[in-house]
Parts: structure tokens; C-alpha cells; sequence
């Protein structure tokens, strides 16, 4: 694990110094995380890299998961589709699945901290513990609720009013509520082994191990396979960019625990990859880092096809290593993407298709796109960034205020 002076050549020491200065200010607070998965999805990822080094600060920070089982992860991932919008058909049982298994890790679980950051819907209900702690509690909504299912915002909405403050990744993801809102986005970590520079052997054992084509130009979305990234949709733009250009495309990710549905969606892209060689559908475990680096790093184009987003951390990856990208102009897309400027954003199969071939067929103009991306990221989505929000996050707790933009 990297230590904080590492970063210092990519943000400089500035950065790091007021990183222990307002770490100083924190010292007595514990911090536990909670979320529903210790792999697999952006939350886990970010929580892995980020509490060893608030602990490096000097910060009490922990974090633990909740239990839950097939049913339970199931109804959560019907709440996730539909807080994004998608409709879906809940029954009384799903509402009491949901409640019975939060109560559970309620009473099962060691809570002690002293802010208690509650990470999405799995978890939210820990809420009801607040009375027994003198603590203050962060609801942290990574996924874009801007247009959720009423019914579900309505249940869901309660909860959130008892925390003594929320947090969403963009402005337009926010919703009025009587609590306090903090804006501030996710991060990636440039020296993590999903986004450090790799050798070229390294590069090589990996293409050669997914049998990949080193001589032919590589379109490549990284996501978990999930309809909400839309896999279907990056075949047919691809099929229709295959007309004019000679490529191939790779559609890899892996699963997350709590996300039931993604064998399905494995299943439908692999069908109708099979008649087409040049598709190739890689199920990757999570933890695959170094695989999925190498994937980014030697991509000609790189997509993210997603029909909704909270963030898309994968985009902020794709830009770290100035890949030129073609993104759906949705939910956390629209704030590391300008159109035509650190990549291009579409809203259609055709469309998307239209700019992979754009890129694919001015090279200079994508590798110019790849640039003003990486910087973008290192200016204002990476870890280090991040580290400072959640300090001064903890800091505004205990000051009187409304939306504050970190």
C-alpha cells in the first residue's frame, strides 16, 4: 500500500501538507464506513485505497460491511435500478426483506463510531441506532437518484431525513431534504495497480492471455455486467463500427456480491457475441486490476455506454491514461467529460457508433482528446482530492450550514 509522500511527484507536497493540517483538526473522531460489499463496484474500490491512509493522517478511520442474503441483495438491486429510474415492481415481501435483514445487522453489528458513514440503500436503515450513540450520521448516495421511483424515494426517504447530513457525487443528483447536502465526487488512485504505468511485458502477458489481436485497433468498456452500462447497446454500435474499420471489440468486467442480476446480463451479452470472433466478452474477477490496466492501456477507443451513472469511475480511468473516450452523456459522465474537448459524449447507439469511428480514423485528434483528459483528472478527480473533501466533510459536521460544494 502506497504511502502518502508517494503522491507527492503527481499532486505535489502542497497538496499532501494540508492534507495532515486538517487532519490534525479530526484527530479525535473515529470514522466507520459501511457499505454492503468489501469487493467488486466503485464504493468498495474507493474505500480500500482511502481508510489506510486516513489512518496514515492519523484519523480513526474503519470499515466494515453488512450481511444480507440472496433475497435480500436481490431487492437491493431492484432498489438501485430503480432509484436510477428503471421500472420496476415491488411486492410488501421485498419492504419487509429489506427492513428484517437491516434490523439484523443492527443488532448484530459493533457501531462505535463517532461519524457513522453510511454508504447507499443496503445499509441505510442502521439509522435506527442513532438514538443509541452520540454520533453524527452521513447517508453517502453514490448512484444518481435524480429521477427515482417514487414509491421506493418515498419508503427510503424517512431514513434519510434522521441523518444529520447526505452526500451525492454531483449537483443535479440531489434531492430536497431536510437535511444538510455536501457535493462531492468520487476519485480514482494514480498509483493504484489498476491505474500505475505498466510494463510492456507485463501489457503482453495479458493480451496474450485473453488470445487478443495486438496488430488490430481495440474498443474496450470496462463495467460489470450490468443493463445499466448497457453491453447490448456497445455490440450493436460496435457491429456498425466494424463496417468501416477493421477492429475489435472487448467487453470486460467482473461481478459484485450484492448484485444479483449480472450472471443474466453475462449471459445475453456472451449470446450475442458468439457469431462474431472479434467480440470478445471477458469475465474478469474482481481484484483483476493490473488485467484491466494493461485492457485500458493498449485500447485504441475506449466506451463507457452507460444508460444511467452515478460516476462511472471507469471513465476517470479510461482519462487517466489519456485514452480518447466516447461516453453517454449521463449522470457523473457529464462532469469529467467535455464534449470535444477531453472526449466526445453520445446519446444513441449511432451516435456513440458514429464517434468511435471518428476517433478510430483521426488519430491525432483522439490522442489531443487523451491529453486534455488525463489532466483533467489529475486537476480534480483523484484521491488525494477526495481525502480532503471527506476531512473538511467531517470538520463542517459540527458547523451550522446548508449545501456546501467541496
Amino acid at each position: 500500500m502506497h504511502r502518502l509522500k508517494d503522491y507527492e511527484p503527481i499532486v505535489g507536497p502542497q497538496v499532501v501538507e494540508e492534507l495532515y493540517l486538517l487532519a490534525e483538526k479530526v484527530k479525535g473522531l473515529s470514522i466507520q464506513n459501511i457499505n454492503s460489499t468489501a469487493v467488486g463496484g466503485g464504493v468498495a474500490e474507493i474505500l480500500n485505497r482511502m481508510v489506510p491512509l486516513l489512518k496514515e493522517l492519523g484519523v480513526h478511520a474503519k470499515w466494515d460491511v453488512i450481511k444480507g442474503g440472496e433475497r435480500f441483495f436481490k431487492v437491493t438491486k431492484k432498489f438501485h435500478n430503480a432509484l436510477h429510474g428503471r421500472v420496476e415492481s415491488f411486492t410488501p415481501e421485498d419492504f419487509s426483506v429489506f427492513l428484517e435483514t437491516g434490523e439484523e445487522n443492527r443488532k448484530t453489528m459493533e457501531l462505535t463510531g463517532n461519524v457513522m458513514f453510511i454508504h447507499d440503500p443496503q445499509p441505510i436503515t442502521l439509522i435506527n441506532h442513532k438514538g443509541n450513540m452520540d454520533a453524527k450520521w452521513i447517508w453517502r448516495c453514490h448512484i444518481d437518484v435524480s429521477n427515482p421511483d417514487q414509491k421506493l424515494w418515498n419508503f427510503l426517504r424517512p431514513f434519510i431525513d434522521r441523518y444529520d447530513a447526505a452526500v451525492f457525487s454531483a449537483p443535479a443528483f440531489s434531492q430536497e431534504l431536510l437535511v444538510r447536502q455536501f457535493l462531492i465526487s468520487p476519485s480514482i488512485d494514480p498509483l493504484s495497480d489498476k491505474n500505475r504505468n505498466l510494463t510492456e511485458d507485463t501489457i503482453r502477458t495479458v493480451l496474450e492471455r485473453f488470445h487478443l489481436d495486438l496488430d488490430k485497433p481495440m474498443i474496450t468498456q470496462i463495467s460489470r455486467f450490468d443493463y445499466l452500462k448497457d453491453p447490448l447497446g456497445v455490440i450493436e454500435a460496435f457491429k456498425i463500427v466494424k463496417r468501416h474499420v477493421d477492429c475489435q471489440l472487448v467487453l470486460a468486467g467482473g461481478e459484485a456480491s450484492d448484485d444479483p442480476e449480472s450472471t443474466e446480463v453475462l449471459a445475453r451479452v456472451r449470446e450475442k457475441a458468439i457469431e462474431d470472433p472479434d467480440i470478445h466478452v471477458l469475465a474478469i474477477p474482481s481484484g483483476s486490476d493490473i488485467e484491466i490496466n494493461a485492457l485500458q492501456t493498449v485500447s485504441s477507443v475506449i466506451i463507457q455506454k452507460s444508460i444511467k451513472e452515478g460516476f462511472g469511475l471507469t471513465v476517470a480511468e479510461a482519462l487517466w491514461k489519456a485514452k480518447p473516450l466516447v461516453a453517454s452523456a449521463v449522470g457523473g459522465i457529464t462532469l469529467q467529460v467535455t464534449h470535444k474537448y477531453s472526449g466526445l459524449l453520445c446519446h444513441s447507439i449511432e451516435g456513440a457508433a458514429h464517434s468511435i469511428k471518428q476517433l478510430l480514423q483521426n488519430p491525432e485528434y483522439a490522442r489531443k482528446l487523451g491529453e486534455n483528459g488525463r489532466e483533467h483528472i489529475r486537476q480534480n478527480f483523484l484521491l488525494t482530492r477526495h481525502l480532503r473533501d471527506y476531512l473538511l466533510l467531517f470538520l463542517s459536521l459540527y458547523h451550522e450550514g446548508d449545501i456546501i460544494y467541496l
